[in-house]
């Protein structure tokens, strides 16, 4: 998978913006095992780990699920959120006990909003995840499916 780091909140965000999005954080938990979201349903919310990993994973019809990423303290899990039709376009499972910052969509998109800096500041960041996670998801997929030597007229 990609050896370039998944951009973080810390990373991405100015101070302030941060803190002012950490304003609208909710701790949680979830056991291992739990599904978060499923591919194709509403996107009403976000988290940021604390501890533990999610895996996200991806429908392949015919097959079981394709796993194309493993995220961890301080990653972002969800980004379908800031994009209109607001439906996950991946699955995501605890596969250890988690604890998070959960957001609400809604509350950040409106903050967003009403402060275009701060809007273009985490539009930035979910874009550059959203562009690592594709990344990831391509490599993934190919490394699963691909026939063997399928690059080698490339």
């Amino acid at each position: 998978m990609s050896t370039t780091p998944t951009p973080t909140m810390l990373r991405a965000l100015p101070g302030g913006h941060r803190e002012r999005l950490m304003r609208l954080a909710r701790e949680v938990s979830f056991p291992q095992g739990t599904r978060l979201f499923e591919e194709g349903a509403r996107a009403d919310r976000f988290w940021i780990i604390r501890s533990g990993r999610v895996e996200l994973d991806m429908h392949v019809p015919g097959r079981r699920a394709a796993v194309i990423e493993n995220l961890g303290h301080d990653e972002l899990v969800g980004w379908s959120w800031l994009f209109a039709p607001y439906v996950w376009h991946l699955g995501a499972e605890a596969t250890t006990p988690v604890r998070a910052y959960e957001f609400d969509a809604v509350a950040v998109r409106s903050m967003c909003q009403d402060d275009p800096a701060l809007g273009n500041a985490v539009s930035q960041w979910v874009g550059q995840v959203l562009a690592h996670r594709l990344r990831a998801s391509r490599t993934r997929l190919l490394d699963l499916y691909a026939p063997y030597g399928a690059d080698a007229g490339i």
